[in-house]
């Protein structure tokens, strides 16, 4: 446990911080299923609204520094591809 002032507020600085995280993790995971739904629907239209939901989340997260933006270029890219994967098949 931590005894001076300073890393006691630095605890709950990190339970802070951490709960935030989380929550913004779980929101972009559920988006992300949200998506896949809608993909394995078949629903093109649908399909891209979610997309666009799903990417601005992720920025918003990654400007935050929850996810690194890295790591979020790569899921929209790899979401991308499955909706472009979707059209080709639709059309």
């Amino acid at each position: 446990m931590a005894h001076s002032l300073s890393a006691r507020k630095r605890v709950r600085q990190n339970a802070k911080a951490r709960q935030r995280n989380r929550a913004r993790k779980s929101m972009v995971k559920t988006q992300i299923k949200r998506f896949e739904q809608t993909l394995g629907e078949g629903n093109l239209e649908q399909a891209q609204q979610q997309y666009r939901l799903l990417t601005r989340k992720l920025d918003k997260v990654a400007a935050t520094s929850t996810l690194h933006k890295n790591t979020a270029s790569r899921l929209k890219s790899r979401l991308a591809r499955r909706l472009n994967d979707l059209k080709t098949r639709v059309h």
